[in-house]
């Protein structure tokens, strides 16, 4: 017979046992591991260079300045252009907004295909799609060049747009294809016998489902071509350089005095588009992972 005033259910665990302690250690560890070079970027880009030239790097502004943000947006210079990284935060705008779209409705299309609607080849067609997604991009870059031009594309804003979507179709197919492959089939086979179509199936059923993959989607190709700077220097003209070309260009620049408080909020700015939409979406991106984007 069971005593009922004997305490029932798992023994309590000690909030500071040794495993938590070094748990705990390790991850703070690696968290100020990361947060060190950030912090120094955010205090030196709020002193002036008379305080800069003190030497400690790591102490706090004195007097907090936001003359370097302003520079570094509308006023430094790269080469004869003194416009800052305005000009190439629209120009990575006009390049990002499409590339984003295209890539992530053809990829979900391709996606739900492969895995609902099966046809003569498609194993075969997914597999050079995957192959494609492990071609290092350095051995594709005269090639397209040469394709770019014969299109008349070379140099302009839509030929970079077409090189990020296509180059963002292996993976981004990959990960829809197998959150679409997590989905019950029974339900597929329903709206089939309700006579639902292709595209019926796929606006009324895949898509209100889909909205974790999709916002994982985004937030690779967000990441992917807002960084990006190898295509946008090879591929574009400098009228037309993204903004990851002109903070280079910004930060390399060999004229006058080094502010490296410029230098500092200049790339604070650059990488903002991406950790907000991170930060902001970063709830779905785990959900879209653990329902299915990284399953085989």
């Amino acid at each position: 017979m069971v005593d009922a005033s004997q305490p029932r259910g798992p023994k309590p665990r000690k909030r500071l046992s040794r495993g938590n302690i070094m748990l705990y250690g390790t991850l703070i560890v690696v968290a100020m591991y990361y947060a060190l070079p950030l912090y120094v970027m955010i205090v030196t880009s709020l002193k002036g260079m008379p305080e800069i030239r003190m030497g400690n790097v790591f102490s706090p502004p004195v007097e907090i300045t936001f003359q370097p943000w302003v520079k570094a947006w509308s006023e430094a210079c790269t080469g004869i252009n003194c416009d800052g990284l305005s000009r190439g935060f629209w120009n990575s705008v006009q390049i990002l907004v499409p590339s984003v779209f295209l890539s992530i409705i053809i990829a979900s299309i391709n996606g739900y295909a492969l895995a609902n609607w099966r046809f003569k080849g498609a194993d075969v067609f997914f597999t050079i799609l995957i192959l494609g997604a492990f071609i290092p991009y350095q051995v594709m870059l005269y090639p397209i060049v040469i394709i770019l031009r014969e299109m008349g594309l070379y140099g302009s804003l839509w030929g970079l747009v077409l090189v990020h979507t296509v180059f963002g179709m292996p993976i981004l197919t990959l990960l829809f294809r197998n959150y679409f492959t997590a989905i019950p089939e029974e339900l597929f086979k329903a709206a089939r016998v309700d006579g639902a179509g292709f595209w019926g199936i796929y606006f009324r059923i895949m898509l209100p489902m889909s909205l974790p993959i999709f916002v994982v989607a985004m937030i690779l190709q967000v990441t992917g071509i807002w960084n990006d700077f190898l295509f946008g220097v090879i591929y574009t003209r400098p009228e037309i350089y993204p903004m990851t070309v002109q903070l280079n260009n910004i930060v390399n620049s060999v004229q006058g005095v080094k502010e490296y408080n410029v230098n500092m909020a200049a790339t604070l700015l650059t990488g903002l588009v991406p950790l907000t939409i991170y930060f902001v979406s970063g709830k779905l991106f785990v959900r879209g992972i653990a329902a299915g984007a990284v399953k085989g």
